[in-house]
């Protein structure tokens, strides 16, 4: 998928199929996933079909499936294009706040 088509949806139904793929490689139906995790059959569901949960419960499932390692490294770094934006990066100086008309 290029970045030009990604979208909130889509990035949300890939991790959703992700998930399924997973489930159905250990054996799993819905039903035994929810409840190993801990998640409601019908919020499951709505997650593999619509992408749509909640974070606590995406958390639950990547715990169920032994996926814990992909959220460790979400949001973690910064990846750097050149040699060049390393560079910069470390000639600005870090802000502890955002800007307060942003």
């Amino acid at each position: 998928m290029s970045l030009i088509s990604k979208t909130p949806d889509s990035l949300m139904l890939g991790i959703a199929e992700r998930v399924k793929m997973r489930r159905l490689e250990k054996g799993w139906t819905q039903n035994m996933l929810a409840t190993k995790s801990g998640v409601s059959l019908a919020s499951y569901r709505r997650f593999e079909s619509l992408g749509e949960i909640s974070l606590r419960s995406l958390v639950m499932l990547a715990f169920a499936l032994d996926m814990t390692d992909e959220f460790e490294t979400l949001f973690s770094s910064k990846t750097y294009q050149s040699i060049d934006d390393i560079l910069k990066t470390g000639q600005v100086k870090q802000r502890k706040r955002g800007n307060r008309n942003g």
